[in-house]
Parts: structure tokens; sequence; C-alpha cells
């Protein structure tokens, strides 16, 4: 009986483990999913938007037929690169959300976090330094801001959620 008394209690810290596990997995393929909507977003509007980033109409006046042509073609190409990069970085994030830390592999973990905060350790300080051009702020930073707060509500509960008792 004492055996019996024993399973029932543990069962309910297994449920909430097995939940925070697996909501924080999914919060965080959810947030790898959005990082590479914003990547897309920031591909296709270089060819049919303004033809800087989201969220940046001008250079400080300076539109992109202002520009020599090779210059703009330079921005170009270096948006091409970055929306390839938020997208890879996006797909990492999915993956290992997905198919690593629902398997309860620490591994998938820790590469998912380091993953994400490097990119944005990297990318994210740049646009509060300086101020050569103005930003919209909400549809430049807040979907990656939002991204990134959901990334990390999921991370903090498959932590919990691989180290619980």
């Amino acid at each position: 009986m004492a055996s019996t008394e024993q399973t029932v209690r543990d069962e309910p810290a297994e449920v909430e483990h097995n939940a925070k596990l697996r909501n924080g997995s999914v919060l965080m393929t959810l947030a790898g999913v959005a990082f590479i909507g914003y990547g897309v977003v920031f591909l296709v509007l270089n060819f049919v938007g303004s033809g800087f980033e989201i969220g940046v109409s001008t250079l400080g006046g300076t539109t992109p037929e202002d520009l020599n042509p090779t210059v703009a073609y330079y921005i170009s190409h270096l948006h091409v690169a970055t929306a390839a990069f938020i997208i890879s970085t996006g797909i990492a994030v999915a993956g290992l959300s997905w198919y690593g830390i629902r398997q309860r592999l620490r591994w998938a973990l820790a590469t998912a976090v380091v993953t994400a905060v490097v990119g944005l350790a990297l990318a994210l300080p740049m646009h509060w330094t300086g101020d050569a051009f103005a930003h919209d702020w909400v549809t430049h930073l807040a979907p990656i801001y939002l991204a990134t707060l959901v990334f990390v509500v999921g991370a903090v509960l498959s932590y919990q959620g691989m180290h619980a008792s």
C-alpha cells in the first residue's frame, strides 16, 4: 500500500513536469516560427517595400531611388543575407524545440537558447546606438521583441520541466 500511495503522490508532479516541458517547447517552437515569419517579411519587403528594413522608409530623407544603384544593390544584398540568417535561426530554434526539447534532450535546449541569444545579442544593441536614421519602432522591433519574450518564457518552462524531480 505504501508503494501505491507513493506512486499516486508523485503522479501530479510528473504531470506538471510534462506540462511545463510540453508548453515550454511549444512556446519556443512558436517563437522560432515567428523568427521565420519576421525573416520572410524582411526578405519580401526588400523587393516590394521601401527597399530598406522593416519600419525604415528613408535614411535621413534619402530613398533607395536617390542612392547610387550600386549602393542600393549592396543594401539589398545585405538585407537578403540578413533575412536568410533570421530565417535559418528560426528554423534551427523551431526544430530543436519541437524535436529535441520535447524528448528531454538538454543539448537541444542549450543549443536553441545559445542560437537565439547570440543572434539577438549581436543584432539588437545596434538599434540603440546612434541616431543616423529613424525607425518605426513598432514595426521594426516589436515583432522580434514579442517573439523573444515568448521564447524566453518557453525556455524557462522547458528548463523547469527538464529539471523537475
